[in-house]
């Protein structure tokens, strides 16, 4: 994956990345595998090595497109939209176990990733999984919470303020913010899970999710 420069305006310091990531494993034992949440581009793009993946569901946050993107899905003159686990509700998305071994280097580049710009708080919630044979069981999974006083934290946006993103069709390094919805919507279906508030953008935004829903994640 391309770097972002350490110039790009907004962007954290790398010794801001590693000292939150050092406190998200605070109290990681370093010897077991650890859980990760995804709830958007993790889903179909994890870019983690795992030996586990399986459907699950927090609660306390839900899954919202509340976060300017001014390089992955737009530009500092022309912003796109992606998701963040906002305060309320619940969301399904998928987790990932990730073998004590390899965890803390695949962190550190999942850290470049997603928080070079200090949109998140690493948080460790409960999730339940979602499989039958789990009986459905709970698990303690890191996952990436937006924070409301980040640069780029859009607040609630009205559905007419999202589509008027797609319109605009601004894009970044990784496309589009319809793309961006369109790849979570179809994920997500892959999984047997949904998303009625993003599917109804979808629909609205004329995104053929029927279609698409039946290209693999």
């Amino acid at each position: 994956m391309n770097r972002v420069p350490l110039d790009f305006p907004g962007r954290v310091s790398a010794e801001q990345q590693a000292a939150s990531l050092r406190d998200a494993l605070a109290d990681w034992d370093g010897k077991s595998s650890l859980w990760l949440f995804g709830y958007g581009s993790l889903i179909w793009n994890p870019e983690v090595t795992f030996d586990r993946r399986v459907t699950a569901r927090v609660h306390g946050y839900h899954r919202s497109l509340c976060l300017w993107s001014r390089v992955n899905r737009g530009t500092v003159e022309c912003p796109g939209l992606v998701a963040g686990l906002d305060r309320g509700g619940s969301c399904a998305g998928v987790v990932y176990r990730l073998p004590a071994e390899t965890a803390r280097v695949e962190l550190e580049r999942l850290w470049e990733r997603e928080m070079f710009m200090g949109s998140y708080a690493a948080r460790w919630l409960g999730c339940r999984l979602g499989s039958k044979t789990d009986n459905r069981s709970h698990v303690s999974a890191l996952a990436f919470v937006v924070r409301r006083d980040a640069s780029n934290y859009a607040g609630k946006l009205t559905e007419a303020e999202i589509l008027a993103v797609f319109e605009r069709g601004s894009c970044g390094r990784f496309g589009t913010s319809l793309d961006y919805l369109i790849r979570t919507v179809t994920s997500l279906r892959q999984y047997g899970l949904s998303d009625p508030q993003l599917e109804q953008l979808a629909r609205h935004a004329g995104a053929p999710i029927e279609q698409l829903a039946k290209i693999a994640p």
